[in-house]
């Protein structure tokens, strides 16, 4: 139930001690990394204007999901412009996407609805960037004339299954930390607190050794939405300065999918050697 003892013009003081308790602003990977760095900084400005209107926490949730979609959408704008528009799409993402959280906390209205909707935002706009990428590598193939090439038909159904397989991955890779979570719940297990030291891997054993290793180069960030636009748009400008449309993408999509798999595994073998699935 909403709650109704707190001022509907509250001022930013008041917003950040319920909407931005020091419990929310230290979780570890329910946070992007860019949080402390400027995003929370900024969203409670964004929340201040929003618990002003009608719209719940729910219609905030669902203003990200749809900016979400539209990084997808911009994605399929030949040219530079879109992948410009998508990073700024993804951007906007994150913001409705710290406030439907802040707005809840402030009229205490979090539910889990509003959690699944959350899932629901994040799944869909990561699964569907790869699928973007892929159809954008097709319009370096000259494939709208009236007669396309054959060979080149072929070359376009291997980039289109090779975003899909791409979109699987990233996925898979987000399920896995649900996975977690839904296999404790079945046990009869407690919630996994969200901190460093419960998913830690003992530092002595080789998967221990690899995970430290991997800290110098944290691909896994690369698979959000904010990242991914921000490499879709790095391609683009390669694509630019070589003068041959989707080429920069295209590479991306060649070391995406064997890296996002390695992603995978390695995100596997860490959550079986963690204490994470144990009693």
């Amino acid at each position: 139930m909403m709650d109704t003892t707190r001022p509907a013009h509250p001022t930013l003081e008041q917003l950040r001690a319920v909407a931005q308790p020091p419990e929310v602003r230290s979780r570890k990977n329910a946070e992007h990394w860019t949080a402390e760095l400027y995003l929370r900084h900024i969203s409670i400005y964004l929340t201040s204007v929003l618990v002003r209107t009608p719209i719940s926490a729910n219609g905030v949730t669902g203003l990200m999901i749809l900016s979400g979609w539209a990084i997808s959408a911009c994605l399929l704008i030949p040219g530079i412009w879109g992948p410009l528009l998508a990073v700024f799409c993804s951007q906007l993402q994150l913001y409705f996407d710290c406030s439907d959280g802040e707005v809840a906390r402030w009229r205490g209205t979090q539910s889990p609805k509003g959690i699944f909707l959350d899932k629901i935002g994040h799944y869909t706009t990561e699964g569907l960037i790869p699928l973007a990428l892929a159809l954008r590598c097709l319009g370096g193939f000259g494939l709208l004339g009236p007669d396309p090439d054959r060979a080149l038909l072929h070359l376009a159904w291997f980039h289109m299954f090779l975003g899909a397989l791409l979109a699987l991955l990233i996925v898979l890779n987000k399920a896995q930390n649900d996975m977690v979570h839904a296999s404790r719940a079945l046990a009869g297990l407690d919630k996994l607190p969200d901190t460093a030291a419960a998913k830690a891997v003992p530092a002595a054993t080789l998967v221990g050794r690899l995970r430290r290793l991997a800290r110098f180069l944290p691909f896994h960030r690369m698979l959000h939405s904010v990242e991914m636009s921000l490499l879709i748009l790095a391609a683009s400008v390669v694509s630019l300065i070589a003068g041959q449309p989707t080429l920069g993408e295209r590479w991306l999509l060649y070391v995406l999918v064997p890296a996002v798999l390695l992603v995978n595994i390695g995100h596997f073998v860490a959550i079986m050697a963690s204490p994470r699935l144990r009693k």
